[in-house]
């Protein structure tokens, strides 16, 4: 449960940092051509809000679950005082003039800026005045075009206040890994310090590779860091990786060209890993490992009798004998020992491990201010780049099954709050948000760039009935693929 809560609060957090700054580029661009912005909510706020703020005759007024002010327009009425009704049987409606409203009505200041935070955090919205978007307020649009709303401003000044969430995203992932860098420098440990040699996932190990081998080079270009080398062999697509298998013969390993259709098949998200022995840490109070005697220091080196040099080989051995007693062999001191213990039913003994950099020497690359700002703008480039290779494979039958929503990207955070990940992670995440809000999709930053192009093009501007179905349109496709990324999410949570 623990586990959990700190996911959940790391992603909650991270994506109020970028929906907020997001939100506040539209607004940014809105305010610097003069055009009205009516809302700026953090959350979305169905029903009520949490806090909700307007600055009225130069006084803040703050109300607090307050509920959502009603439309500022009423049903039309007849002679006789009966609501009027369209064709369809809709109800006709007018704007309420703001002379009729009480002087504490927020409605009557619509020149002011409505601040609040909701409660259901699934993301945000800045609701500019004169725009299609998804509030759908057709009462605004009907009434003639103002000086202050977005519909009144050239092509030049709307197609900034569009894509200024965009920009001011992908800014944001440049500025946080220049920080990050400029924190904790870059560290890695490269393929030729793994001394134990790596781990590869069971489709690796069908394919030809063999556990403990050393990854030298793919298709020919030397690769020294586990990132390099997935990026080039699932995304890019290079096929032929040569390995060090023992202490000197070098073997060439043959990809099929369906090789990333089957890692995603296969659902490995861990294709490599770095081998590491077995050495305790800490004996956690009331296991197996205590009531064994192990101690801190002590490396299991065998597990019934069968010899086991790493981890990885300890931990597959442990499976098979979860629930069972073991006979653990270990050195301490130098001194080869033995001890029997009963192992968990989930296979465990008890014990933590040493943390797996202390056993292997690590590149790292400091960064000071100055240099770490051309590095965090160049890696913001790099990640954007690779993962517009990487959405290609969305296309595919087993890669939307990959598709995941909020519980996929919380997985993605670690288990235990760590500042660095948690940048590192957020800086990921408002590229992904700033390329996915770029796609030419109705709704979308990018489809509202792609009206304005056409705009610009043709000299045409399309009409508003037009773009009200293009927005429905939209959202019920960004609505569609919701549900649909959140419900794999929940299939493979019950059903895998």
């Amino acid at each position: 449960m623990e586990t959990f809560l700190i996911k959940t609060l790391q992603l909650i957090l991270s994506l109020s940092i970028l929906v907020f700054l997001h939100e506040f580029g539209h607004f940014f661009f809105a305010r610097l051509f003069k055009v009205r912005v009516d809302k700026f909510y953090m959350f979305f706020n169905p029903k009520f809000s949490l806090i909700r703020a307007k600055k009225i005759n130069g006084k803040w007024v703050v109300k607090f679950f307050a509920p959502n002010v009603p439309a500022n327009e009423r049903q039309v009425v007849n002679s006789e005082g009966v609501g009027m009704v369209d064709a369809k049987g809709k109800p006709i409606l007018e704007p309420i003039p703001l002379n009729e409203l009480s002087d504490d009505d927020w409605r009557k200041y619509p020149e002011s800026t409505e601040w609040g935070i909701g409660w259901l955090p699934l993301g945000g919205y800045c609701k500019i005045a004169g725009m299609i978007d998804e509030s759908m307020d057709k009462t605004q649009m009907a009434l003639p075009p103002q000086s202050w709303e977005y519909r009144s401003r050239p092509v030049w000044q709307r197609l900034p206040i569009i894509i200024g969430g965009v920009l001011v995203n992908f800014i944001l992932a440049m500025v946080i890994y220049a920080m990050v860098l400029f924190t904790w420098g870059q560290e890695y440990l490269p393929f030729e310090n793994a001394r134990y040699g790596l781990q590869f996932s069971p489709t690796m190990v069908a394919h030809g590779f063999q556990q403990g081998d050393k990854v030298l080079s793919v298709n020919g270009e030397p690769v020294e860091q586990r990132a390099d080398f997935v990026e080039k062999i699932l995304i890019d697509g290079k096929r032929n990786v040569q390995v060090l298998r023992g202490d000197s013969m070098e073997v060439n390993i043959q990809l099929p060209v369906d090789f990333a259709q089957q890692i995603l098949a296969a659902e490995e998200m861990n294709l490599i890993s770095v081998r590491y022995p077995f050495v305790v840490e800490e004996v956690q109070p009331g296991t197996p490992a205590e009531a064994a005697g192990l101690q801190r220091g002590d490396s299991v080196v065998a597990i019934n009798d069968k010899q086991c040099s790493v981890f990885q080989d300890i931990a597959a051995e442990l499976e098979n004998l979860a629930g069972s007693a073991v006979a653990v062999s270990f050195y301490r001191n130098g001194t080869l020992q033995t001890a029997r213990l009963n192992l968990t039913e989930d296979a465990k003994m008890g014990v933590t491990l040493k943390p797996i950099f202390n056993y292997f020497e690590t590149k790292k690359t400091e960064y000071g201010f100055f240099e770490a700002i051309p590095a965090g703008i160049s890696l913001g480039w790099e990640t954007l780049v690779s993962y517009v290779k990487q959405f290609k494979l969305v296309f595919t039958k087993e890669g939307s099954k990959q598709v995941g929503g909020f519980g996929s990207i919380g997985k993605m955070f670690p288990n235990t709050w760590d500042w660095q990940i948690f940048w590192s992670m957020t800086a990921l995440l408002s590229v992904i948000l700033a390329f996915m809000n770029f796609l030419p999709i109705p709704a979308l930053d990018g489809g509202h760039v792609m009206f304005l192009l056409f705009e610009m093009i043709t000299g045409r501007k399309p009409g508003e009935k037009f773009l009200e179905y293009a927005q429905t349109a939209g959202m019920l496709l960004l609505l569609s693929l919701l549900i649909f990324a959140n419900g794999n999410d929940i299939f493979k949570a019950f059903f895998k």
